[in-house]
């Protein structure tokens, strides 16, 4: 059984133990991270807590991502961007020693994600009618440049799934990801202007808070798109770290409405990622094929800091049940899938 939170609350207790564990369709506990407590010389314990904000823009062009985060010893801001006709993959990012003049908010209902110096300015920001995401990278790319302002439309009924579970005995995950927010704006990529219809074009956020073992292992899938009566669909679907016992987080979000599923199978073959992916679950209500057509390959190696991530870009194709019985058919549905080892 899954276990959903309903009732507000702090996110750690006196003692730095998580106060409730399990599912929220929303963002209950307040992410009180000063209460952790996984040191005993607590001063140090900044440098292992992580928190980052990662953004997902589908358009029917291209795939763009932006990311703010700070890792505790260091931050990591990163965009990428993926042509979907020619298969042009571009990424480029920054480290940020001791995450100087990153700046994250507590809760991801509201807040602002910022960094800015004379390279680029990044800035992320929760309204009451949405998120905006607002870019500028004028040397990305050899000087071709990236630029975009994009306008999520999340309104207060829109669910989302998010997890509080367990690492270990003192550490600790809290995620929330948001699927399908319809965008609009633009994304200037050199010469080349996109202008974003909500209609077609549509995004999610990765807002992630919390405390890891060293050496830590994931496989995470998302998805966000439309389904042919007009209907947006998400998947969001991850294994691979921390107790889940309590929760996955496991769902179909269709129309805005999250579809609680519970243990997912990932089936890939993990030296050919390019080898279609099966995605099945514990009760028989999903079953889809994800067939790659991207290799995303994303490495750091600082000696005893590293992490490695093979992020596939493809198509979900085949059927979810909802949670009233519905039999809801995906073809086609551009999304990810990834491999992700780290020591962190």
């Amino acid at each position: 059984m899954q276990i959903e939170i309903t009732k507000p609350g702090p996110l750690l207790d006196e003692r730095g133990r998580l106060a409730q564990v399990g599912w929220s369709r929303q963002q209950t506990l307040d992410c009180n991270l000063e209460n952790a407590r996984f040191y005993m010389i607590r001063p140090f314990q900044r440098f292992r807590i992580k928190r980052w904000d990662y953004y997902a823009v589908f358009t029917p062009r291209r795939f763009f991502s932006a990311t703010v985060a700070d890792l505790g010893y260091a931050g990591n801001l990163f965009v990428y961007t993926l042509d979907f006709a020619t298969h042009e993959l571009h990424e480029e990012g920054l480290v940020i020693p001791l995450g100087k003049g990153i700046s994250l908010p507590r809760n991801s209902p509201e807040g602002e994600s910022h960094f800015e110096d004379s390279r680029l300015r990044l800035h992320f920001s929760a309204r009451p009618e949405g998120r905006r995401v607002e870019v500028n990278w004028p040397a990305f790319h050899g000087g071709q440049g990236i630029q975009a302002e994009i306008n999520l439309e999340y309104l207060p009924a829109h669910e989302s799934m998010t997890i509080v579970i367990p690492i270990g005995r003192k550490r600790f995950y809290y995620n929330r990801k948001i699927n399908c927010m319809p965008a609009e704006g633009f994304i200037q990529y050199g010469d080349v202007r996109e202008q974003l219809k909500p209609s077609e074009s549509i995004g999610s956020l990765d807002w992630g808070r919390g405390v890891w073992e060293y050496r830590s292992f994931w496989n995470w899938a998302s998805a966000s798109g439309f389904l042919p009566d007009g209907r947006t669909v998400g998947l969001n679907l991850g294994c691979g770290f921390g107790d889940l016992s309590a929760a996955t987080e496991n769902c179909l979000v269709l129309g805005g409405k999250v579809h609680k599923l519970e243990q997912v199978t990932f089936d890939y073959n993990s030296v050919d990622y390019m080898y279609p992916w099966r995605f099945t679950d514990s009760e028989g209500r999903l079953a889809l094929d994800f067939t790659p057509f991207k290799e995303r390959i994303a490495q750091t190696n600082l000696g005893i800091i590293f992490s490695e991530v093979h992020q596939m870009f493809g198509h979900y194709s085949g059927q979810v049940r909802t949670d009233e019985g519905e039999i809801v058919q995906i073809q086609n549905l551009i999304g990810f899938a990834e491999d992700h080892q780290a020591r962190w």
